[in-house]
Formats: structure tokens, C-alpha cells, sequence
């Protein structure tokens, strides 16, 4: 069998592979899967092809194994430190709130990706906008089925698919996202992304302000989008997810409480800047959600934009 591209890297921290890259997993994602060793699989659309990438943890000698197969094989393997989180500085992380102290102290080894790869990142967030997780992460499945391709190497055989191109994405008709469940709105602004992917690729190069602002230029595509966008491209601790169906509650709630909305969140945030996305993401993992009460509704998993 091809062993495919191989890098074994050594981060100067205890790196939790699979916690750190599951934030790239949409649902059931036709294009991430984690073994239940923890060895993580990933079909990916690089600048120079398509790739598939399994990353595996080796804590007792420190290092993390990975191999690739495909064009784009040897980008994936450059990118794999910040993909796992090397870029990114805790450093002037001071959490002070007591359940924030607490959930940190469980997950301090935790960093933020960075894939690098906005259109990645774009696609999906806008498929998410204005429906319940359920609808989205099936459109992503059919999307990448119908108009992407089998994962190079052992991928295909792991029953990985890699994204389709944005110039096929930005061809699809209308009636085939219709097909998919996806509304106009959302497929104009997908198809709108699509065409201008090559500049979204260069907001790797600008600061996350700039980026947030260039982001937020293109229709269809507002506080939310951005945020999920830049947290897990560009690796932005400040991105937070205004917008949110269930974000604003369950982080009032964690460090209230009190559930509130997302006024009272950016309030509670303030204090952390530039570190607010940390606090979300740290108030996910540690699982603080609300209590719910009564029969659950189908309701929006997302705001628009």
C-alpha cells in the first residue's frame, strides 16, 4: 500500500490532536472522521490539490504523526502545526472568572487552529445560516458527494470526500441546491463566495480586523459567518459568535446563571478581549450548556450572516 507522504512533528506542548481539530468536524462531515483511538482523518481541498491527512497523537514520545496522499499532500503537511494549534498564544490568557479557571485548567493543553483555508471554512458556515444543524450537515454530505470527489489514497476506502471545487461550487444551478435543501439565499451566497475564492484565500496575509471587514463585504455574509470563519482559518482567540441560536445562552448561563442573549454576552466578554473566543470555545468543551426544559423544538441552529 502507499504510505503516502509522511512528518512526524514535535510541538513544544502536550498537543491534544483530536481536540484541537474537531472543531473542523460539521456533524456527521463526509470529509472528517476521528478513529476511536483518536486518530483523525481529513479529506481537504489545498491550493494545490486534493489531499487526504491522518494525524495521530503519540503522547508517551511527545510527537504527532501524520501522512497524506494526493496533490496536495505536502501543503497539508506543512500546515499541520498550525492546523493543530502551534500559531496560536495563550500566553496573555488571564481566564480570573472561576468556572473559566476551571475549564482551562481541564483543557489548558487546547489551542486554536488554523487551517488556513478560508473558502473551507466560508462554505459550510453559510450553510449552517438561518436552519437547524440537522439540514445543514445534510447539505454539506450531498454537496460533497455530488460534486466533490473520493479523498486520494487510503482516504476513499475510510469513506472521506474532499469539498468540491469553488469554480464547480460556483456553477451548481439553482434547482440542485434546491435538490440539497439549500434556499436561495444561501446558495447565492455560496455560489457569490465561489467566485471570489482566490481573494478570500489572501486573508491569510491581513490582520483579523481586516479580515472581519473583507469577510463582511460579500453578501450573505455578517458577524456570525465571519467569526466561525476566522476562528477556524485564521486561528482569531476574538472571534465570537454573535448570532448564535444557542451560543449568547449558554455562555450567560456559565458564567451567570442567568440565561441571557448577545448583548449580555458581549458584555460578560469585554473583560477578555482578545481572548473572547477562548472563553466560548473553553464553556463548550467543558460541556456548560443550559438546562432545557420541555419538548425540543425545530428550531434555527443559526442567525443569518
Amino acid at each position: 500500500m502507499d504510505r503516502g507522504r509522511r512528518r512526524v512533528w514535535r510541538p513544544d506542548w502536550p498537543c491534544p490532536v483530536a481536540l484541537n481539530l474537531r472543531i473542523l468536524k460539521r456533524g456527521s462531515d463526509a470529509a472528517f472522521r476521528i478513529d476511536p483511538d483518536g486518530t483523525v482523518w481529513r479529506g481537504i481541498r489545498t491550493p494545490e490539490g486534493p489531499a487526504t491527512l491522518v494525524v495521530r497523537a503519540r503522547d508517551a514520545l511527545g510527537e504527532v504523526h501524520a501522512a497524506a496522499w494526493g496533490d496536495g499532500a505536502d501543503w497539508a503537511l506543512t500546515q499541520l502545526p498550525a492546523m493543530c494549534g502551534a500559531e496560536d498564544d495563550p500566553s496573555g490568557f488571564v481566564p480570573e472568572h472561576p468556572v473559566v479557571v476551571e475549564a482551562w485548567r481541564r483543557h489548558e493543553h487546547w489551542r486554536l487552529t488554523r487551517t488556513g483555508l478560508v473558502f473551507e471554512a466560508l462554505l459550510p458556515a453559510i450553510l449552517e445560516q438561518k436552519v437547524t444543524g440537522k439540514q445543514a450537515f445534510a447539505a454539506q454530505r450531498l454537496l460533497a458527494r455530488r460534486y466533490g470527489e473520493r479523498a486520494p489514497g487510503p482516504g476513499a476506502e475510510h469513506g472521506l470526500w474532499v469539498p468540491p471545487t469553488p469554480a464547480v461550487v460556483a456553477s451548481i444551478p439553482s434547482w440542485e441546491w434546491l435538490r440539497m435543501g439549500v434556499d436561495p439565499a444561501r446558495s447565492k451566497a455560496a455560489v457569490r463566495a465561489a467566485r471570489v475564492a482566490d481573494s478570500l484565500e489572501r486573508l491569510v496575509d491581513v490582520d483579523h480586523a481586516e479580515a472581519d471587514r473583507r469577510l463582511r463585504t460579500l453578501p450573505g455574509v455578517g458577524v456570525w459567518t465571519s467569526a466561525e470563519v476566522r476562528f477556524r482559518a485564521l486561528g482569531d482567540a476574538d472571534a465570537v459568535s454573535f448570532g448564535d441560536y444557542h451560543i449568547a445562552k449558554n455562555v450567560t448561563w456559565a458564567l451567570t446563571g442567568t440565561v441571557g442573549d448577545d448583548d449580555d454576552m458581549a458584555a460578560l466578554l469585554q473583560p477578555f478581549r482578545p481572548h473572547r473566543h477562548r472563553v466560548q470555545r473553553l464553556v463548550e468543551l467543558a460541556h456548560l450548556s443550559r438546562p432545557r426544559r420541555g419538548p425540543r423544538l425545530t428550531l434555527p441552529t443559526h442567525l443569518p450572516g
